[in-house]
């Protein structure tokens, strides 16, 4: 029957909360379950503690420093990282819950692929960096990074998986055994040496999961894992091009410099890794990228759920087992390369002899090498460990106290308690008040020589700079040069349209909320402030208002945005009060603000008529053309005369211009 069935866990509800469905993975500190959150109704990874780690005096002090270490992880929100979503403790059973990852780990994915691409294998490796940058930021190390801690979602995203629980383990056993907890084929120098740690192991560790990926092997093997770890103190990661020789230099590099055994020599942090490797990729053509090194590939994985296979960093690994959780048939197995160990730190020096593999002795004096051996190994012990323990194990090593977050004058107090000397440097920090420390090197917990000296980082509050003023109502280019020269970082919102901004003005500044910033505001140097630059008035149609009123096309016009500008004209044909040509016309395209000018009829215009009576015809006849009124004759007596005896409109009377008046002539 498959371990999902028989672990007495599978089916229980932890917490009140935590139903859990089937196990997932099992390592050597932890074993890693999949269960419904029945209060938000969502499948989670449920991680549980083995009940050992919490034994005794330094299982009471790995489970205090699980939990921060695991409060820590849960401020860290980045796509890349798998989130912690809640930690506690039932009963005896310590556990957190941790986003659901739905897919594959990446050794699971190397050993189905043998190797990836080039172009494959820097993609990983750019998202877990960028993963990685997100947690230094925040003044974490991972620590532990490894295939097995790559998961490969089924959507194509990668995430990293398992903060915390290698450096709890680490800090607990380095104070207590002088022993250094991780994944020997991953481990950097610095730490297989003396136990110490930063950013700078977590690069190592991608490098060697970079030249992994590319040429599908380790870069170290050995027989032990002293003997591998005896390499990465005193050997140079090959260069991938020593297996495939068209690898070309670019990546040779890369791997070279993430890799590199000095930790000054690597990139400072995963953010300056992860720019290395952009600028590395972008040198590489195309060709070169969809090439593959040609690397069989495993037949098979260690089940997820043996002891014996399994490792703490197998947060959500893989049990290849069919979906009725039976173990799949086959038989072939490969050698668990994720395996954590826990070696003696300082138990290889750099420049030190190699350890030695024994090489099989005839059966007859195998047992008296064995019993020579054991002599040898007693008398050595007598006198190097002693020595060892005194100078270069445990006892020669304590561990930094807890000084973060107090003021530096007692941070300074505990550390010359603990024989150790102190180094204040001040530095900026957004949430740290002034004068407490924020950090500390060696951290806290980690081990450091007696006589050593820890370098606390002082805050010296938030570093602010003065928002400049006069922004809005100024030039994009202005604006955004006068941001920048205040060491601040410009964002655009969308642009808007606007009637009283000209294009290319700003005409609001904002924070990423929303919120208007005021001019001379003190914000932290390097915050973002968003700019609303106006694309000017909003473009429109214009209506046609011929014929209508001029209140009527006023309220039209202005409705969308226009202005109205009205002349007003004499018309024969249109009454007055209503428009009778309007400028631009009816279906042209404008803008909001523009002006439309109407003529507005005033009626006909109107003319006094004279008194013509007693003139001749011709003469009455001229005076009303010359005042645009028009004559018509009407003969009494066959108007032999020519003289006009009446008129049909009465002089000083008005009429229309263009009206006809007719004049009776005699």
């Amino acid at each position: 029957m498959g371990a999902t069935v028989t672990d007495p866990l599978v089916g229980r509800l932890v917490d009140g909360r935590y139903q859990v469905v089937s196990r997932i993975a099992r390592g050597g500190m932890a074993t890693v379950y999949l269960a419904v959150d029945r209060r938000l109704d969502r499948d989670v990874a449920l991680k549980v503690m083995h009940p050992h780690l919490a034994e005794g005096s330094a299982g009471a002090n790995f489970v205090a420093r699980f939990r921060r270490e695991a409060r820590a992880a849960a401020r860290l929100t980045h796509p890349g990282l798998v989130g912690v979503y809640d930690q506690g403790l039932d009963g005896e059973t310590s556990y957190l819950t941790m986003e659901y990852v739905d897919g594959v780990n990446l050794r699971r994915h190397l050993a189905e692929r043998g190797s990836l691409t080039v172009g494959e294998a820097l993609g990983v490796v750019e998202q877990v960096l960028d993963a990685l940058a997100a947690a230094h930021r925040a003044g974490l190390v991972h620590r532990d990074v490894k295939p097995e801690n790559v998961l490969l979602a089924s959507d194509g995203r990668v995430k990293v998986t398992d903060f915390g629980l290698a450096r709890a383990v680490t800090e607990v056993t380095s104070t207590t055994t002088g022993t250094v907890f991780g994944t020997v084929a991953y481990l950097a120098p610095e730490l297989v040496v003396h136990g110490g740690s930063d950013a700078r192991t977590d690069v190592y560790a991608a490098g060697v999961l970079l030249y992994e990926m590319i040429t599908g092997s380790q870069p170290f093997t050995g027989e032990t894992p002293i003997q591998i770890a005896f390499q990465h103190v005193n050997s140079d990661v090959p260069a991938p091009s020593d297996t495939a020789s068209w690898l070309p230099v670019e990546v040779d590099e890369l791997v070279g410099a993430l890799s590199a055994r000095a930790p000054d020599d690597r990139p400072a942090d995963a953010g300056a890794a992860l720019a290395l490797l952009r600028r590395t990729r972008a040198a590489l053509d195309t060709a070169t990228l969809d090439r593959r090194v040609d690397v069989e590939p495993a037949v098979t994985l260690p089940h997820a759920t043996d002891p014996e296979t399994g490792d703490p960093g197998d947060a959500q690994a893989d049990d290849p087992s069919d979906d009725a959780g039976r173990p799949s048939d086959a038989t072939t197995r490969i050698d668990a390369p994720g395996r954590t160990v826990a070696l003696p730190i300082g138990v290889v020096t750099a420049g030190g002899p190699e350890p030695a593999v024994d090489s099989p002795a005839p059966p007859q004096r195998r047992r008296w090498w064995r019993w020579a051996l054991a002599a040898v190994l007693v008398l050595a012990a007598a006198g190097g460990g002693t020595w060892w323990y005194l100078e270069e194990g445990p006892g020669a090593y304590t561990t930094v106290p807890e000084v973060t977050s107090l003021p530096v004058d007692e941070a300074v107090a505990e550390l010359q308690e603990a024989g150790l000397g102190a180094d204040p440097v001040e530095e900026f920090h957004d949430s740290a008040p002034k004068g407490t420390v924020f950090a500390a090197e060696p951290a806290e917990g980690d081990p450091v020589r007696k006589d050593g000296s820890v370098t606390l980082s002082v805050s010296r509050g938030p570093d602010l700079v003065t928002v400049p003023a006069d922004l809005v109502g100024q030039q994009q280019a202005d604006v955004e040069a006068a941001i920048t020269g205040a060491d601040l970082v410009v964002d655009y919102n969308d642009n808007v349209y606007s009637d009283t901004a000209g294009f290319g003005v700003v005409t609001a500044v904002t924070d990423a909320d929303g919120t208007a910033v005021e001019p001379n505001a003190s914000i932290r140097r390097g915050s973002t402030l968003y700019l609303t630059v106006s694309k000017g008035p909003e473009p429109v149609t214009v209506v046609s208002v011929v014929g209508a009123t001029l209140d009527q096309a006023r309220t039209q016009l202005e409705a969308i945005g226009l202005k109205v500008e009205a002349q007003e004209a004499f018309s024969d044909t249109v009454e007055a009060g209503r428009v009778i040509s309007q400028s631009p016309e009816g279906g042209t395209e404008g803008h909001r603000t523009d002006t439309v000018t109407l003529q507005v009829s005033k009626g006909p215009e109107m003319v006094e008529v004279p008194n013509l009576r007693g003139k001749q015809y011709d003469e009455a006849a001229a005076a009303l053309e010359k005042l645009g009124l028009k004559a018509e004759r009407q003969n009494v007596l066959g108007g032999i005369f020519g003289t006009v005896r009446d008129q049909s409109t009465a002089g000083g009377e008005s009429v229309p211009k263009g009206s006809t008046i007719t004049l009776t002539v005699v």
